[in-house]
């Protein structure tokens, strides 16, 4: 972790201060954390590469396009960074629609609605776990707009690296279907949702230990398995 001093000028308020406490008491988790984060995603990656293939082929056979999606993404301290997805829409989707993605959303792929569903498409995310941009278990990386409407609390997130899963996914896996006809997705996702996932991102820091991570990537699995 790095000094108070040497944080991000917007980081330096006394909701963050708490959770950075907590954190400064638990830098052997932290550390811990990392290993696993190289040693199993090599693990899994190496694995997971033959499925990673037969995706590919199929997003490409299925809509024209690039295999992979790429976004800019906000990870710890505020640092910007490419997330690495499979892509599940149609070229170009953020541009004929808004950032989050609701239910029975058109944009969305044939082979994007199974991909989405079983969370397949985050595979190619194990490569950002590698690279150090993220984590297994952490807050889920959010696009620059919504980061900039954090509240100082919210940016007490941003101490750890951003995560493939966490709490709030468990809890909002279908996070579609609450946006579900509403006239302002964007809107709606900022003032009622985001608050919400921020809560659980918040308790998970103030749980944050080793084997809660295990605890929670558990918890994923039989999610996604339901």
């Amino acid at each position: 972790m790095k000094k108070w001093d040497e944080l991000p000028e917007k980081f330096k308020n006394d909701a963050v201060r708490e959770y950075y406490d907590i954190l400064q008491k638990r830098k052997a988790s932290l550390v811990i954390k990392r290993i696993f984060d190289i040693i199993v995603g090599l693990i899994i990656t190496i694995i997971a590469l033959p499925f990673m293939l037969i995706i590919a082929i199929w997003i490409k056979l299925d809509s024209k396009g690039t295999i992979l999606f790429k976004q800019r993404r906000v990870t710890t301290y505020g640092r910007v960074f490419l997330i690495y997805k499979f892509r599940t829409m149609v070229s170009d989707a953020e541009k004929k629609g808004t950032q989050v993605t609701v239910s029975h959303d058109s944009r969305v792929t044939k082979a994007g609605k199974f991909l989405r569903k079983c969370r397949l498409d985050e595979l190619p995310q194990l490569f950002n776990v590698l690279k150090g941009d993220m984590t297994f278990v952490g807050t889920r990386p959010e696009v620059e707009r919504y980061v900039n409407r954090y509240s100082d609390e919210m940016n007490a997130t941003l101490l750890m690296p951003a995560g493939i899963t966490s709490l709030a996914s468990i809890k909002f896996k279908d996070e579609e279907k609450l946006l579900d006809g509403a006239n302002d997705p964007d809107e709606v996702y900022v003032n009622t949702v985001l608050p919400q996932k921020m809560s659980y991102n918040l308790e998970y820091i103030r749980k944050f230990n080793f084997f809660y991570d295990i605890k929670l990537m558990f918890m994923t699995v039989i999610a996604v398995l339901k």
